[in-house]
């Protein structure tokens, strides 16, 4: 597939400030993980990063519970200096493409302000502190978007909405990665109307989140944890539900939803496992329109 048809709309619920310097982990995961230079071990971050800045902000006596590495901290402050001459997070994101090599168009949900809010037992949280600061361990009883009433989704998600031939919604949390885009004016409206292929791939294998909280979420949100839970979230939003082999007792309930469902290898260990479910998908996306 050429690099440029390929465009990957990143959440930015997750944005925080931090030392005055605007982070925006899911679109530098993206980013980073393109330009072959993330921590694949971490699953975040860069490669080979040092943290003398994080130690030296120790010695002045701070607790700083977001770790930002030294080279990280350049990315933070390049996109910070652009956004403050007025250009749009889209811009700063494509000139920071631009500059590692990355051919795929990558882009914000919007140029607008969203920020993801937990509701939990002991109050609201940013989603960084949620994630991050206390690692998920508050029981949630709702999620909202602040600012997302008023934020419209980018010119390049519009213009992607509009030229896509399939929509592809990847293995990520559906209330924490997916909720916080289909909260924008708009969108999920645009995301139903879509007349091509729309593929969702589920990140609940054997009753079990592959990475973060996604089954915690599910059972305290009060959804069933399972491949099944999940589809019932996306049965408005897609045509073909892929779940993992394990989970293929699971067919004929979320076909009994309305939905397609297929089963492949789902858990992305090597790459060969990626470029595996990639083509499993694309192939997918060819059936529906012959």
């Amino acid at each position: 597939m050429p690099p440029k048809e390929l465009v990957i709309i990143a959440n930015t619920g997750d944005d925080e400030t931090f030392h005055n310097l605007h982070i925006c982990p899911d679109i530098d995961t993206v980013m980073y993980t393109l330009a072959g230079i993330s921590d694949r071990d971490r699953g975040w971050g860069l490669s080979g990063e040092t943290w003398n800045a994080q130690e030296m902000l120790l010695t002045y006596g701070t607790n700083p519970w977001f770790n930002l590495g030294d080279r990280d901290l350049g990315t933070h402050i390049r996109r910070t200096d652009l956004l403050s001459q007025n250009f749009t997070l889209s811009e700063v994101t494509t000139e920071l493409c631009e500059h590692l090599g990355v051919n795929q168009i990558i882009a914000p949900m919007s140029d607008d302000p969203v920020r993801t809010r937990i509701k939990t037992k002991n109050g609201d949280l940013s989603f960084q502190e949620y994630f991050v600061k206390y690692q998920c361990k508050p029981f949630v009883k709702g999620i909202t978007f602040s600012g997302s009433e008023l934020a419209a989704p980018s010119s390049i998600f519009l213009n992607g909405l509009n030229q896509a031939r399939a929509l592809i919604f990847c293995p990520s949390n559906p209330f924490l990665s997916v909720d916080p885009i289909l909260s924008i004016n708009g969108v999920r409206k645009s995301v139903i109307d879509f007349k091509g292929p729309k593929i969702a791939i589920s990140p609940i294998v054997n009753g079990k989140a592959i990475k973060g909280p996604a089954a915690k979420l599910l059972s305290e949100l009060g959804h069933e944890v399972s491949a099944v839970g999940v589809a019932k979230y996306f049965r408005d939003l897609c045509d073909i539900f892929i779940l993992d082999n394990k989970d293929s007792h699971n067919l004929n309930a979320i076909k009994k939803l309305g939905i397609e469902a297929r089963t492949t290898n789902t858990i992305m260990t090597t790459e060969a496992d990626k470029i595996s479910l990639a083509k499993f998908v694309l192939s997918l996306t060819k059936t529906f329109h012959d």
